[in-house]
């Protein structure tokens, strides 16, 4: 497969200096220092991307080999992928919604809920919502600032994806996977099987829907589709500031969702949002107890505080004095108090929504709201216990000195077991997601597991692998990097004792909820292709 040329014009001078500057990085001066004392002839800096396209050149050249370490001190924004995968973002097209939430922008151009100048959806108009041009321009962008696309989690926004008709889930996912692999394919499955074999492989596929519409017949296609997580807006648990907002849907459809999520292996993304109409900062504190308390756990998190704008029914109510935005300081303080109270099994994406200011009539701008939390933190002298605060990151790793832990929670319906490996200082190096489905749900939940576990055989009696990941810098297949976690034989060690774990309890199947380009690393590990999921049999 042809891979990836930068098409990006540079002046013979940005590229002189450019070369000279890569080759002294690549010698071993400092990054930073090195672009400095080589300032250009009319001012500035050579820029990293343009550092970036001459790496590029030069390997295909053959003038220096691949270098990951090289690229890595060269690479802009490296936390774009230091969660161990590459994340491409893209939108549906415009389609009607179920909701009618108060809180919510109608744009009829966009997909319910997002605006024309937010950085998703601007990509997504601008590529006319078309998903192969939305993946190959964001995979562009990645390449030309050094960083690696071999492993892509997609994740697949606008409004809900249930509500789009299932023709256009097939054809939509289809134009994904062949921008993924390089090439057009006739039918989905065939789309999917070459991606299992491709330069650049799905290791993750997400959507966004409602609770009120997820059902047993919706995750089996969702798994036909390839996906491997949900998204979901919870919004609240108070009953009441879901109906005040005309949200929809009630707080036990939020926790019958997420227990047969994970009922079904689905990874569990909840949106949250403080600061609706009728909430204040204190019911917002005890609301937030409630998630986790009340059993419904999420995998991850998004704090979405509410933003108003013009667009949204929110604003009529805001003119006629009846709703008030929380001021940035009460936004620092709620999200301060909360953020040490997170139990250490979730990841915290996001803090703010990422709206632009302009659109914001009143209350907080900040699009950097998760730093003064930080900062606000460490005033405290507290810290946050979220996976994302724990990873790795750029850390070197010595495999030896990693802690081996088992943290066991309860959600609604299940016992989970979150196995880590962590580094003596507390940080995440990987961690594997283990789900023992209880014998005996709550009753008025029997039914919906019984229909899920007819529509998907392989699933009945059996434990659930729902997520392996392995933290540090994304790496290509078949390179390695001194000191970091991928390749390192992580995920193999704990697919062992998940499987060790799920023996003790008494189940006799493993079932794993494989991306389309992580099933051929479970083969090799002992899975076999069933239906929807890869099985072991636990001997």
């Amino acid at each position: 497969m042809k891979r990836w040329q930068n098409s990006r014009q540079y002046s013979d001078e940005q590229l002189e200096i450019a070369r000279i500057v890569l080759a002294k990085i690549h010698a071993g001066e400092p990054t930073l220092k090195t672009i400095r004392s080589h300032p250009l002839p009319h001012g500035g800096y050579v820029a990293k991307h343009i550092l970036v396209s001459v790496y590029h050149q030069q390997v295909r050249d053959g003038l220096i080999a691949e270098d990951p370490a090289l690229l890595a001190c060269i690479r802009m924004k490296p936390m774009r992928s230091l969660s161990g995968v590459s994340i491409v973002t893209v939108l549906t097209e415009p389609h009607p919604c179920p909701g009618e939430c108060l809180f919510c922008p109608d744009d009829k151009n966009l997909p319910k809920s997002y605006l024309k100048e937010e950085p998703g959806a601007a990509r997504a108009w601008q590529n006319h919502f078309d998903p192969c041009l939305q993946v190959n321009s964001r995979l562009e962008s990645y390449n030309a600032t050094g960083h690696p696309t071999d492993k892509i989690e997609l994740l697949i926004l606008g409004g809900s994806w249930s509500a789009y008709p299932p023709d256009y889930h097939t054809w939509f996912i289809k134009r994904c996977f062949d921008a993924m692999n390089g090439a057009d394919s006739a039918t989905l499955e065939e789309a999917q099987v070459f991606n299992e074999t491709a330069h650049r492989r799905n290791v993750g596929l997400v959507v966004e829907t409602r609770p009120d519409m997820v059902t047993p017949a919706e995750l089996a296609e969702m798994r036909r589709l390839g996906v491997t997580k949900v998204q979901m807006g919870a919004q609240s648990f108070d009953d009441d500031i879901l109906l005040r907002n005309c949200r929809g849907h009630s707080v036990e459809d939020t926790l019958k969702a997420t227990a047969l999520l994970r009922a079904a292996g689905f990874k569990i993304v909840l949106h949250w949002m403080p600061n609706l109409l009728g909430a204040t900062p204190e019911s917002d504190r005890k609301d937030f107890m409630r998630m986790w308390a009340g059993g419904f756990c999420p995998d991850e998190l998004k704090i979405y505080p509410t933003q108003l704008v013009k667009e949204a029914p929110l604003y009529d109510f805001w003119k006629q004095g009846s709703y008030h935005p929380y001021s940035t300081n009460d936004l620092v303080q709620l999200i301060a108090d909360i953020k040490p109270t997170i139990p250490e099994y979730c990841r915290v994406n996001r803090v703010v929504r990422d709206i632009p200011s302009d659109y914001i009539v009143e209350g907080s701008k900040r699009s950097s709201l998760r730093q003064d939390v930080h900062v606000e933190l460490a005033r405290r002298c507290q810290r946050c216990r979220c996976v994302r605060c724990r990873e790795i990151r750029d850390q070197a790793v010595d495999t030896g000195s990693l802690q081996l832990k088992d943290f066991v929670y309860h959600p609604a319906d299940a016992e989970e077991h979150l196995i880590s490996y962590s580094t003596p200082d507390d940080r995440l190096a990987g961690y594997l997601r283990l789900s023992l489905p209880a014998a005996a749900p709550m009753k008025d939940r029997i039914d919906v597991r019984n229909h899920l576990y007819a529509l998907i055989p392989e699933l009945n009696g059996a434990a659930l692998i729902r997520e392996v990941h392995i933290y540090g810098q994304s790496l290509e297949v078949g390179t390695d990097l001194p000191g970091a976690a991928q390749h390192s034989g992580l995920g193999t060690s704990l697919l062992e004792k998940a499987e060790e774990y799920a023996k003790q309890a008494g189940f006799k199947s493993l079932v794993v909820i494989a991306a389309v380009g992580t099933r051929l690393y479970y083969e090799k590990r002992g899975f076999k292709r069933s239906t929807l999921y890869m099985t072991k049999e636990i001997r």
